[in-house]
């Protein structure tokens, strides 16, 4: 069966060995190729079956992706000196997953972030949803996208080997109106990119802000506070005590949010700020400096040890940067690793928390006939 499973790219795919941004960090045999496994990941509590991917290309950047959830597991990729690390946060088994996780390496939807009290009006009606992070709709409800079983299609393509995955939310699911019919393709590309794009139509008017929430951590473990941040955005949207934003485009110059230079995690995260107290740390919508709708560079990370650098490029028009704010060391991941307060960050690309109640920020309704799309490229490289 895994024979069967497995897809091999074409020979000069793999043997093209491309820079990872002009820096290739080690001599990769011309055998290795760019190729798709799978296995069993055990079951849900209701009995489905899981099934985790793997994902690796020619120069043995690896991805581990889950269908439930969609979750990436691991992320292998180099460091300045050609050895592969996991560079993500999670566990060793589904059943971590299952019971208590913050969201590791899931695709968010219907609504990425918050809504506040649970509450929009589209088209005069007004819906009500769960209240999951009280008083406040989170990242889809009580049983968002990361908690769905995804229909899996291993795919080749030009630019690498990819993951078709595919889910059918039905109208009223957690609240939300519309049947939304959703495609998230995962790629692993010779530039070691993870790339996701999503696709959404729905067969009457709904909302969707959909992203992607791993857990970082360029080192592999420990806290990220010498973690390099360059957010690239001049603004962003202050929130109240519930993290809700009050609406307002503030300026980051002059507050501990400017990460328009390269700044360590840790250099202002615990300044007597208002929002970082509110945040218990970075917990922010960044408005990213592009034209709507274009794919372009929102942040770059750099970690210093290793000397890897991860970009995140998206068409998205906001940034939500968290610094693992609510890890507290309870939970106990890969390798027995405990989780640690701000042991990850994530950078999530998305729409702005509570767009659909705030009709000046960019629109998140998506209606009949209209095609939702969004891509997310975390790109990684090393430098010295």
């Amino acid at each position: 069966m895994k024979k069967q499973m497995r897809v091999c790219l074409a020979a000069a795919l793999a043997a093209g060995l491309l820079g990872l941004n002009g820096c290739v960090t080690r001599t990769v045999p011309a055998e290795r190729r760019a190729e798709i496994t799978s296995r069993p990941f055990g079951e849900t509590l209701e009995g489905r079956p899981v099934t985790l991917y793997t994902l690796r290309n020619s120069h043995g950047m690896e991805a581990r992706i889950a269908t439930y959830g969609g979750i990436v597991t691991h992320l292998l990729v180099p460091d300045r000196e050609g050895r592969l690390g996991d560079v993500v946060l999670g566990y060793d088994n589904l059943v971590g997953y299952l019971t208590n996780s913050p969201y590791f390496g899931a695709i968010i939807g219907r609504y990425g972030n918050r809504i506040a009290k649970g509450r929009f009006v589209l088209d005069g009606v007004e819906y009500q949803l769960a209240t999951n992070n009280y008083p406040n709709h989170l990242h889809g409800g009580i049983k968002g996208f990361d908690k769905v079983v995804w229909e899996a299609t291993p795919k080749v393509t030009t630019r690498g080997p990819a993951l078709q995955l595919h889910y059918v939310s039905p109208d009223g699911e957690e609240g939300y109106p519309g049947t939304l019919d959703v495609t998230a393709v995962y790629t692993v590309t010779e530039d070691n990119e993870l790339r996701l794009d999503f696709t959404a139509t729905t067969d009457k008017p709904t909302i969707v802000n959909l992203t992607h929430h791993s857990y970082f951590n360029l080192a592999g473990h420990g806290d990220v506070l010498n973690h390099e941040v360059m957010i690239v955005a001049d603004s962003f949207t202050p929130v109240d005590e519930t993290l809700i934003p009050y609406g307002e485009i503030r300026p980051v110059e002059g507050t501990p949010l400017d990460f328009r230079k390269p700044t360590p995690i840790g250099a202002r995260i615990n300044q007597d700020d208002q929002q970082l107290k509110f945040g218990g740390g970075y917990d922010h919508n960044f408005v990213i400096k592009k034209p709507e709708g274009t794919l372009g560079l929102m942040a770059r990370v750099y970690e210093p040890e290793t000397g890897r650098v991860m970009e995140v490029l998206s068409t998205e028009p906001g940034l939500q940067f968290y610094s693992g704010n609510f890890l507290d060391g309870t939970i106990v991941g890969k390798g027995g690793w405990r989780y640690e307060h701000r042991n990850g960050f994530c950078m999530e690309p998305q729409h702005y928390p509570d767009s659909p109640n705030k009709p000046h920020f960019p629109s998140v309704v998506l209606r009949p006939g209209q095609v939702y799309k969004n891509t997310i490229i975390y790109r990684f490289y090393t430098r010295e």
